[in-house]
């Protein structure tokens, strides 16, 4: 029993955000919490190159979790944390974007403090915002956009989800962005709940893979989305994102010399 004790007070959790892939957009703290780590559990949408700064001898579980495949179970996940932690291991939950951002991060803080861990979260870039910098436009513009939405399209079993069609609703008068989450396999759905609030005409682009090497985008416009996404077969991991900031995007294509991140 002491020895429990003490290796549970020894014990840390850290919940990192790993960005949205590019390894140069990881922060510093969440640099030094990878290569500290002597247990990583490591999400689908962290890429190799992430996962390489681990220390050697670090155990690396890859917990996949990823819309519309088999995933690990999330009560599994939190008791391999609770376990390591108990045991006196130094753990990372690495996690693709933000660990607060659709990243679950709620739900495995609350189940963590419940088990007496002291837990820690360093935030990572999310999707979101990478994925529109990255063509070269803003989220939010005094001129086009006074705000943004972050909303996930897909709902746990038993949940209605977001009311698209009030959403859409204020987005038209308030003059908001949306960005949705986990909305490729539901676009038909979304499109046509948006479409009641929304003009046909809203500029909308989906960016598959935002950061990586095998990026890919599409501009159209909100009566177009669900054709467009199919035609030019963007899946998972995809971000859509609605709004006439989105307009910018064929200026930059056109002058891709002049606009480039860093």
């Amino acid at each position: 029993m002491t020895s429990s004790k003490h290796s549970s007070s020894r014990g840390h959790c850290t919940l990192v955000g790993a960005g949205p892939g590019d390894p140069e957009l990881l922060t510093l703290k969440a640099l030094k919490a990878i290569q500290t780590a002597t247990v990583l559990l490591v999400d689908d949408l962290v890429s190799d190159e992430i996962v390489a700064f681990a220390k050697p001898g670090a155990r690396i579980v890859h917990v996949g979790k990823r819309g519309g495949c088999k995933s690990t179970p999330q009560e599994f996940i939190e008791k391999l944390m609770i376990m390591a932690v108990r045991e006196g291991e130094n753990v990372v939950r690495l996690k693709g974007g933000d660990p607060f951002i659709f990243g679950r991060g709620g739900e495995e803080v609350e189940h963590l403090q419940a088990a007496g861990i002291e837990v820690t979260v360093v935030n990572g870039i999310t999707a979101g915002l990478a994925a529109v910098t990255s063509l070269g436009v803003p989220l939010t513009h005094r001129q086009h956009a006074h705000g943004v939405v972050f909303v996930t399209g897909h709902a746990k079993p038993g949940d209605e989800g977001t009311d698209w069609r009030m959403l859409a609703e204020t987005a038209f008068k308030a003059k908001l962005t949306l960005v949705i989450y986990m909305g490729v396999s539901g676009a038909g759905r979304i499109q046509n709940e948006l479409l009641t609030g929304l003009p046909a005409t809203t500029p909308v682009a989906v960016i598959q893979n935002a950061t990586l090497a095998n990026q890919r985008h599409i501009a159209t416009t909100l009566g177009e989305l669900a054709q467009a996404i199919s035609d030019s077969v963007l899946a998972s991991p995809s971000v859509i994102v609605v709004g006439d900031v989105v307009s910018g995007i064929a200026a930059a294509t056109e002058h891709p010399a002049q606009f480039k991140t860093a």
